[in-house]
């Protein structure tokens, strides 16, 4: 996302770059979670929107279909394109092995298995790119090019 977020800057495309993963971390009570993160979404577009952004992009594995309409209702009026980046189970883990070196870090590597499984059965993806292999400016262009961004 940062990469892509880059190549939008170097030609001067206004926009934002959101980890949704960032507008939720915490422990809340109950059900503090339940549409909050995506409240913090709408909150932040909208001030982004205002602020002269014209384009979005979230970081974010899209598990559900019911998932994807809360983004949609959170940044109405957009149009949405979803992609899915692929790569290896032994290369996703490694990744999220660097990522997360702390107390949780087993999980996250073991959940890699389970999310790729959930995405894969979920498929609201409109189009995937194959990221082993290849450098993150590679992955992203390619990403702002299909989306017609680039």
């Amino acid at each position: 996302m940062a990469e892509a977020s880059d190549l939008l800057a170097s030609v001067g495309i206004p926009h934002v770059a959101i980890d949704l993963d960032a507008l939720g971390v915490g422990h809340l009570p109950d059900d503090g979670w339940n549409d909050l993160t995506y409240r913090n979404l709408a909150s932040v577009w909208n001030n982004c929107a205002a602020a002269g952004a014209t384009r979005l992009l979230i970081a974010e594995a899209v598990e559900n279909r019911a998932e994807l309409e809360q983004i949609r209702e959170a940044i109405r009026h957009s149009d949405i394109v979803v992609c899915r980046l692929r790569a290896t189970l032994a290369t996703m883990q490694q990744r999220v092995l660097v990522r997360e070196p702390r107390m949780l870090q087993e999980q996250f590597v073991a959940r890699v298995a389970v999310l790729d499984a959930l995405l894969d059965a979920a498929g609201v993806e409109d189009f995937s790119i194959e990221n082993d292999g290849r450098t993150v400016t590679e992955v992203a262009r390619e990403l702002l090019t299909r989306t017609r961004w680039l």
